[in-house]
């Protein structure tokens, strides 16, 4: 899908906006490949139209069913609807992440052609994670919106929807890096009861999901020294503000370094582990 030249679809906003709205989960990720395509080609622009405004709400299918975080089941591994259960939680997550990234493009407009080049990358690579998520759940007999999910990721979208340092700082360098924690321990689950097929598919999650962590802790960082803030204070500023901390749990050291959290970031992190806090960031709940 190259837009015709003229088309409002000349513009990287607007087609993101398009991408963002799609409610078919296949669409989506159809639109979100050619819109990455159509970026690489250089057939669109980044001209703003004061008559257009940044989409608020993502397009989704009928199912899953939305719930309570503290509504999702329980479910083992050792059986095949556990697999499939946590399979669904992270295509669910991969979902939302499709959403995040295009949302990332269309609602922030005044920054640099290197931020829109990631934030599509991303969006590009988010679509082929839940494609990878959704085969495999098809692969166990099952498909996406078989099980119920939690809309904390696009609650959060909203939260920060206002500042795409706040953006930058809560989505990615929380919610997406506790993934990169949690992951390394799910590929270790799924390969203790041979599902060595669903192993690899997230060691591939995992990999891409440094680089689209250490992209939100570029552009953080950039908005930060535009503003004239301390990345490493204004961080924890931001994680208090929001009542945010990272969850419970061992952290991923290396991912985090290679994802653009320095020492100073890690200890405090680290220091912030304890039952009294306020724990947003969470795994997907099998």
């Amino acid at each position: 899908m190259t837009p015709a030249r003229g088309s409002s679809m000349d513009s990287l906003f607007d087609l993101a906006a398009h991408c963002l709205g799609a409610a078919d989960p296949r669409e989506k990720q159809a639109l979100t490949h050619a819109a990455a395509t159509a970026w690489r080609a250089g057939c669109l622009h980044l001209e703003v139209d004061a008559q257009t405004h940044p989409r608020t709400w993502p397009g989704r299918p009928a199912r899953p069913e939305l719930v309570a975080p503290r509504a999702l089941k329980s479910r083992k591994l050792t059986t095949t609807e556990g697999r499939a259960a946590m399979i669904h939680a992270v295509a669910h997550i991969e979902f939302n992440a499709i959403n995040l990234a295009w949302d990332a493009v269309q609602r922030f407009r005044d920054m640099p052609p290197d931020y829109y080049e990631d934030w599509v990358r991303v969006a590009a690579e988010e679509a082929t994670h839940f494609g990878l998520m959704r085969e495999r759940l098809q692969d166990l007999g099952y498909d996406y919106g078989d099980f119920p999910a939690h809309n904390g990721l696009w609650e959060m979208a909203e939260t920060t929807a206002a500042d795409p340092l706040v953006r930058m700082a809560l989505v990615p360098r929380v919610l997406e890096a506790r993934g990169l924690d949690v992951t390394p321990g799910m590929i270790e689950r799924f390969e203790s009861v041979g599902d060595a097929e669903t192993a690899r598919r997230l060691g591939i999650i995992l990999r891409d999901e440094v680089g689209h962590v250490a992209a939100g802790s570029r552009w953080f960082r950039h908005l930060c020294r535009t503003r004239g803030l301390i990345p490493e204070v204004h961080y924890f500023e931001l994680l208090d503000r929001y009542r945010l901390a990272v969850q419970r749990g061992p952290l991923n050291l290396d991912a985090r370094r290679a994802a653009g959290f320095d020492e100073v970031e890690l200890t405090r992190l680290q220091a912030l582990d304890g039952p009294d806090r306020h724990h947003l960031a969470r795994a997907p709940t099998p």
